[in-house]
């Protein structure tokens, strides 16, 4: 089974590019099998749809404002993920929400999917994530490796390689 792990956000606006740092910091601790595919999905609308072609799961890693304190791990599944694309706001989400209509429409919509994100503390403009985001950091990781390890997927450490 392909899965496909997708970073989104803008890496601009501190907290809200925490998927995309996290697809970089998986790449950079994991190795993975080959139907394991680490995206940096950024702020690409309908261009993604070209990467969902074949992907039977798909796990998301994005900033959640959800109205928890700064730092709290989300996770949504199944129906949940649908009501939550529904509720969002920002340019990314709005496109990630027209890529999942356009493959459900178009028979691409995968098996499962999963959205896994913290709430920001910031989305000022900044390269850096806040502190509280990156003191959380880990266990957004965590999350994300759970989710892999739950759906039978071998996680490496990258030193274990070598």
């Amino acid at each position: 089974m392909r899965t496909l792990v997708l970073g989104v956000g803008n890496v601009l606006l501190s907290d809200e590019g925490m998927g995309i740092k996290a697809v970089e910091e998986l790449k950079r601790r994991y190795s993975f099998n080959t139907e394991v595919e680490l995206l940096d999905g950024g702020t690409l609308g309908l261009d993604l749809l070209y990467f969902l072609e074949g992907t039977d799961r798909l796990l998301i890693i994005d900033a959640v404002l959800g109205g928890n304190p700064p730092g709290f791990i989300y996770k949504f599944r199944g129906d949940e993920v649908k009501t939550y694309f529904r509720r969002k706001v920002s340019a990314h989400e709005i496109g990630i929400q027209e890529v999942l209509a356009v493959a459900e429409i178009t028979g691409r919509y995968p098996e499962e999917i999963v959205v896994i994100g913290m709430e920001p503390e910031s989305l000022d403009i900044s390269l850096e994530l806040s502190q509280t985001v990156r003191n959380n950091f880990d266990k957004l990781l965590n999350e994300v490796l759970d989710q892999l390890r739950e759906w039978g997927i071998e996680v490496k450490h990258a030193k274990d390689l070598s």
